[in-house]
């Protein structure tokens, strides 16, 4: 039976909550795009006038449907080249979500996603539909085929997980943006002590160029380790030679509601930096740079009021 108008107009009333959900599941925005569309060709096909909850429907589809797109991608990401990172989404992106509790923010955290890969896929789905969405155990249970007590568990597990890996803590905005602003001057200055006071004794940074931009295969793990790598990583012959097409402009933004340093060439995002800045200072510095995963970074950039340049590398 075709779709009426009503019918489609329903689906796409839920779109930007499906895509919210497929995006903290699968840390792409693409696989995101395509899970939900998948999810509409399965609204078309069956009878809707016999769905009673046609939400709780299409958040079941989605979620297997993303739960068997887990499960490739984990065969997939063995033989990526290098470190694999999420896709990171600028501020104003519609496909963030969510964003008035802590944990809705911190759920779909550059820093949260990444540990998120740590996850088994059911782990994932119940972390993501509780935390972010807040659905009760009961739903989720019946969205996963399986009890509700199982359903708690679950997440009491991914959360432990998660709280483990990570250190995020929210400070203020206006706070975090001078840690930024001093972060790049001194990682412009040249100089190595005062990077190595801004960082945390146990500071990472990790890269990912898909084997299409030059990304180091192995993280840098300390505070003196990490602050010679972004020395190097500043210097102008080096930014030159990495973003290949032309001069970055380097701004202070936000992706992921985390603090970024995004690097652009002639209107291109070539590079999203995202920061994970705590108390005790900066503790990981995840830089995405693989052409496929900035594509909806520039498309967002490109609508966004993004002022001067906080400097351009010569």
């Amino acid at each position: 039976m075709p779709l009426t108008v009503n019918d489609v107009d329903r689906f796409e009333a839920s779109r930007p909550r499906l895509e919210a959900i497929a995006y903290r599941l699968l840390g792409s925005a693409g696989e995101a795009e395509d899970a939900v569309q998948e999810t509409f060709l399965r609204w078309q096909a069956v009878d809707v006038g016999r769905i009673e909850v046609p939400e709780a429907w299409l958040t079941k589809v989605l979620t297997n449907l993303c739960l068997n797109q887990l499960t490739s991608a984990r065969a997939r990401r063995e033989t990526y080249v290098g470190q694999w990172l999420p896709e990171p989404l600028l501020a104003g992106d519609p496909m963030l979500g969510p964003a008035d509790t802590a944990e809705q923010r911190e759920s779909v955290s550059y820093a949260v996603l990444a540990l998120m890969e740590r996850l088994s896929p059911n782990e994932r789905a119940v972390y993501v539909l509780r935390e972010a969405f807040d659905y009760p155990h009961r739903e989720i249970a019946e969205i996963l085929d399986i009890t509700e007590a199982a359903s708690q568990q679950i997440f009491h597990r991914a959360k432990k997980h998660v709280a483990d890996g990570k250190a995020r803590t929210e400070i203020d905005e206006a706070v975090t943006r001078r840690i930024v602003e001093e972060f790049l001057a001194a990682a412009t200055s040249g100089r190595i002590e005062p990077l190595v006071r801004l960082l945390t004794e146990d500071a990472i940074a990790i890269g990912d160029g898909g084997g299409k931009v030059p990304a180091r295969a192995k993280a840098f793990e300390g505070a003196v380790a990490v602050a010679k790598f972004l020395r190097g990583l500043f210097k102008p012959a080096e930014v030159k030679r990495a973003m290949v097409g032309g001069t970055p402009e380097v701004y202070i933004w936000t992706a992921n509601g985390d603090p970024a340093v995004v690097a652009v060439v002639d209107g291109r995002v070539v590079g999203v930096m995202c920061l994970e800045v705590t108390a005790g200072g900066i503790a990981a510095f995840r830089n995405q740079v693989n052409p496929d995963k900035l594509e909806r970074a520039t498309e967002q950039w490109a609508v966004t009021d993004h002022g001067e340049p906080l400097f351009t590398a010569f």
